[in-house]
């Protein structure tokens, strides 16, 4: 079972800036993955490539509405999934965030302001909501859980939460 803390909300994990932790060994990570174009043909080419670094456990698909719409400018619903990601071996924070815009890169992933774009089409974005850092590290001894939150990405969006809690039954520590 994963620490009894994420359980309970998260309150005693730590929250670090990514950038702290940019040279730090990673051994799992956290994912959220989000899709309004495609999701169908994305989603699961994405989660192969994650298979192709580390064994993956996956949250239940959810359809969300884009919490940036409105009634003069409808867009597309999202496809958003949580990611427990086991790496097959450690590596750098920073070489797992290059992996991932390059996964995102693979599913032509546009990056247009507003204005280039109003109704953005997000073939894939996958976002690094938790890590678990490599036994051998400098936090570890601050930090039990080894589990740290990216302080980015908190607070987490409900279907993160929702994904997070139903990853959080089936996972080992």
């Amino acid at each position: 079972m994963m620490h009894k803390a994420l359980a309970d909300l998260f309150e005693s994990l730590i929250s670090c800036d990514p950038e702290t932790l940019q040279a730090q060994p990673v051994k799992a990570v956290l994912l959220a993955l989000g899709s309004n174009h495609d999701a169908q043909i994305h989603l699961p080419r994405v989660r192969e490539r994650l298979t192709s670094i580390g064994a993956i456990t996956l949250s239940t698909a959810f359809q969300n509405p884009d919490f940036t719409a409105t009634i003069e400018l409808p867009k597309p619903d999202y496809t958003n999934q949580c990611i427990y990601l086991s790496l097959a071996k450690p590596v750098t924070l920073q070489q797992l965030q290059q992996s991932f815009k390059q996964f995102e890169c693979d599913c032509n992933r546009q990056r247009l302001t507003e204005t280039q774009a109003p109704i953005k089409k997000v073939t894939m974005d996958i976002d690094i909501l938790l890590v678990k850092l490599d036994k051998d590290n400098s936090l570890s001894k601050k930090n039990d859980s080894k589990w740290i939150i990216m302080a980015n990405r908190y607070p987490f969006k409900a279907h993160e939460r929702a994904g997070i809690k139903e990853l959080v039954a089936g996972i080992d520590s």
